[in-house]
């Protein structure tokens, strides 16, 4: 081979590189970076009627020098309001209190799931997998729905109580934040259980024998070895679940009550009742940084512990 046949394999195996690097940066970019940024610029904006229903304070196709100068005229009278505003809090303390115990429930039945997947016989793994996601093969609306049917006060739980005895009245199920709690990690349930299964199912098996050869019972080698192993997978289920469970909207509107107040539905209401796109913008926003930011913290520590280590 030529000197020249090298140096053009070196060169299409750099390509590939930089390609199979860039590729995803370049999706990040296009569908995360963007409308970001997007919102971010509504958010600065000032709410004006009309259409579009707000006022830019700055326009990238001005020139550099104008939008240098644009800047002093940001608006940060939608963030004021957010932050002076009980509503607006209360949304998004409501937002993560329901996402937290969806995501807390969601795990607690997915792990059960993925162990018994992960210690299957190989053969009905694939068929144990296709069930896991069989629900996303139905309209999501009609999943919440069922939910509705189960959950009301004449609806099919109530009605099992009744029969058999445990219950003389109804129980107070639908219209509440416990409905919701249900309805999501209902719905984003799957997410929860293939993370944790790829975990489990990755592990070294001989790591949990040799904890039993050396006198650990069985509960004990899984607590010491197995489950230490698969928090990773736990992780990444718990964000999965986490993260669109705080911008939820269709399930709060369905199967919450009055008194279920979640930042989804008030960034809804403030764009499409209300037509207040930077305040709605500037909502969204503050809602992504308070998702973000612990998962930017708590990446930096896992990164200086590998460091360290």
């Amino acid at each position: 081979m030529s000197a020249r046949d090298a140096l053009a394999r070196r060169l299409a195996r750099r390509l590939a590189h930089r390609l199979a690097i860039g590729a995803p940066l370049a999706w990040l970019a296009l569908f995360f970076v963007a409308p970001a940024l997007v919102l971010l610029k509504i958010s600065f904006s000032v709410s004006v009627l009309g259409q579009p229903p707000y006022e830019p304070r700055f326009d990238l196709s001005a020139g550099f020098a104008a939008f240098l100068e644009s800047l002093r005229g940001l608006s940060l009278d939608s963030y004021a309001l957010i932050l002076q505003d009980d509503l607006y809090l209360h949304a998004l303390l409501g937002s993560l209190r329901v996402a937290g115990l969806s995501t807390a429930l969601a795990l607690l039945i997915a792990y059960p799931l993925a162990l018994a997947m992960a210690h299957a016989p190989r053969s009905w793994r694939p068929a144990l997998i296709l069930l896991a996601v069989a629900p996303f093969w139905t309209s999501f609306l009609i999943r919440v729905y069922a939910w509705i049917m189960i959950l009301k006060d004449e609806g099919l739980l109530n009605r099992a109580l009744a029969a058999s005895g445990l219950l003389d009245a109804p129980l107070r199920l639908f219209a509440t934040e416990g409905a919701v709690v249900i309805g999501v990690a209902y719905a984003y349930l799957p997410f929860a259980i293939l993370p944790i299964y790829n975990a489990l199912d990755r592990q070294d098996r001989t790591l949990v024998e040799a904890a039993r050869d050396l006198g650990a019972s069985r509960l004990r080698a899984f607590w010491s070895v197995a489950f230490p192993l698969s928090l990773p997978g736990v992780f990444a289920g718990a964000l999965l679940v986490f993260i669109p469970a705080c911008g939820e909207v269709v399930i709060p509107d369905l199967l919450g009550g009055p008194e279920t107040w979640m930042l989804g539905r008030a960034i809804w209401n403030d764009f499409f009742a209300n037509r207040d796109w930077p305040a709605a913008s500037a909502a969204a926003a503050l809602l992504l940084l308070a998702i973000l930011a612990p998962l930017i913290a708590f990446e930096r520590a896992q990164m200086r512990e590998e460091e360290s280590a």
